[in-house]
């Protein structure tokens, strides 16, 4: 199991209607990776901004033929979220 300390981080998100996004940063606790497009399962439209004073990480990855998964964790660096077929996708995902 991953620690905590050694979860990617989510390098940039540029899904700006996304209640957790603040200049570009991520400020979710842990976002899930989950769905038919790798789509940021966290992503949250609401009318105020939320989530923690440091940068988010990825706590969970449900694509498991993502290069990058082990055990349903991700081992990548550092994740980018995006604008691919949903609002917030993980733009770092790749297919083994």
């Amino acid at each position: 199991m991953t620690s905590t300390q050694s979860l990617p981080t989510v390098q940039n998100c540029s899904a700006t209607s996304c209640a957790y996004n603040e200049d570009s940063a991520c400020h979710a606790a842990a976002i899930t990776i989950a769905g038919d497009n790798a789509a940021c399962g966290t992503f949250v439209e609401i009318s105020f901004r939320g989530g923690v004073d440091a940068n988010g990480v990825v706590g969970a990855c449900h694509r498991s033929e993502c290069k990058f998964n082990d055990k349903l964790e991700c081992t990548a660096s550092s994740v980018q979220i995006g604008s691919g077929k949903d609002v917030a996708d993980c733009l770092t995902y790749e297919a083994r």
